[in-house]
Order: structure tokens, then sequence, then C-alpha cells
């Protein structure tokens, strides 16, 4: 499932494409047809995202926004207008270039308090300046479950997914397993201000980097990673590998339904 960066480099390209534009709307696919009818030929304001969740504003009577959460499988493409292939749920396009969105979780056509509702539900999300981290901290601070589940509940940090919440507890050298409540304010604004940092990056590059300057491959004389998410990491999909701190190899487990990546060196914080 693509994490927050991804969505919120989504929302922005589909602002430079469409915002301000009279748009065609429609649903090749059919899933979205009589919605897509409503908002056809209508002015696309603005799009935003907030954690995994994806909004489109349109300057249509009624119901005017698109609420999209691409889920596991999700894709959603910008390009030079061509041919409709493969099952496409919802397409706009301004004459000149196609947004088409393929297998999402959600593509829904929703009111104002409706949003207020997606809105009330979600968490702080760190790319976002309205973001309140102390919000996310008194969740955190009363819950025993581990910090690697907390990171990863959306109604707690939108926007994190498994990646950063690996790379970021490694880089606090938190031990994954560490309930909420024994966390501190101090570790905790730690914890948001290198996600920040992080997510914040990666919606620029493109991609998830979380080594520090000197444990790229060029400043160790290791081979780059290869793996289709891309960016250099320290502990993610790592499992046996020695730690590019101190040479342990990673360790994997299952948390929560999830993959757990972890150095047991590195990360001994509250234990």
């Amino acid at each position: 499932m693509p994490e927050g960066h991804v969505i919120h480099r989504l929302a922005l390209a589909l602002e430079q494409a469409f915002a301000g534009r009279v748009v065609r709307v429609s649903s090749p696919q059919g899933r979205f047809a009589a919605e897509a009818a409503h908002l056809d030929r209508s002015r696309l304001r603005t799009a935003q995202a907030l954690g995994k969740h994806l909004l489109l504003d349109f300057d249509v009577a009624g119901d005017h926004l698109v609420h999209i959460h691409l889920g596991l499988i999700g894709k959603l493409s910008i390009a030079p207008i061509a041919p409709v292939h493969g099952q496409v749920r919802l397409r706009l396009d301004d004459g000149i270039q196609a947004a088409d969105l393929r297998g999402p979780q959600w593509c829904r056509l929703i009111s104002d308090s409706q949003w207020d509702a997606v809105r009330a539900g979600a968490g702080a999300d760190p790319i976002r300046a309205d973001a309140d981290p102390q919000q996310a901290w008194h969740a955190v601070h009363r819950s025993r479950r581990p910090i690697g589940v907390l990171l990863m509940d959306q109604s707690i940090t939108a926007g994190v997914g498994n990646i950063y919440r690996a790379e970021v507890l490694f880089r606090q050298r938190i031990d994954p397993m560490t309930p909420g409540d024994r966390i501190s304010h101090r570790s905790w604004q730690a914890i948001w201000d290198d996600l920040v940092r992080l997510m914040r990056l990666g919606v620029v590059a493109g991609r998830i980097d979380t080594v520090a300057p000197e444990h790229t491959p060029e400043a160790m004389g290791r081979p780059p990673r290869v793996d289709r998410h891309g960016g250099e990491v320290y502990v993610y999909r790592r499992e046996g590998r020695p730690c590019l701190v101190c040479g342990t190899p990673i360790h994997r487990s299952d948390l929560a339904g999830r993959h757990l990546f972890w150095c047991p060196r590195c990360q001994r914080r509250h234990r």
C-alpha cells in the first residue's frame, strides 16, 4: 500500500495538471458512471492528501468531493491522452492529458460533512502543515500497545506505513515492542520530527531514503540497494543482512499482521 508521501505527490501532480481547469470526467469501467456524469465538465478546484486519503474538490452544485483511497492495488497515473487501457474507474482529462484511476479501494462522491468525518477519524499527518503532533502523542501515551503498532495506526499517525515505521524507530534507536505508555514525550517528539523530515523529503524525491550521509553506498563502498520501493534504508527488507551501523544481522518478525524489521543491538532503548 502506498505510504503518505506517494499520495501527497499525486495530489501535487493533479493540482499542477488540472487545478483551475474545466475537465471531462468519465468512468470507462462504469462503476463510477453516475457520479462522473454529475462532475463532467466542471472545474477542479483543488486536490489534497491526508495520510493515505486523496480528495478532489470540483466546482459543481451538490456533492462535489471525490474521496479516493488506493488501498493495496490502486494506481493513479497522469499522462498525455491516449485510448483507455485496462479497467479505469475514473478518468479526468482536459483535452491534453488524462489522469486514470485503476483498482482503488475507495472512489466515492461525498459531501463536506462526510469529508469532515474522515478528517475527524484520521491521525496527524507529518507532511501537512496543520498536523497536531500532540494529538498523536496523547494517543500513544495512553496506550500499552507497542510503538511499532501505534505508528501504523492511521487514526494516530496518518500516512505512516511499514517502511517509515521501521526506519524511524531504527533512527531513534527505539525497540519497536516498547509499549506506548513507556515512550517519553521527548522520544515521541524526536520520532515526530524525524517523520516530518523523512516524509517531506519523500514527497520531493519520490522515494524513501533514510540513511545518513556516512551510510550511503558511496560513503561505505557498498552496492546500492536494489528494491522496487527504491531508496536507501537501514532495516526495511534487509533481514539477515548486517546492520549498516553495528554489523548485527537485521531481524524480521510479524507484528499485527505486518512484517517488522529491526536491529536487535541498535534498538534497545526502552526494552
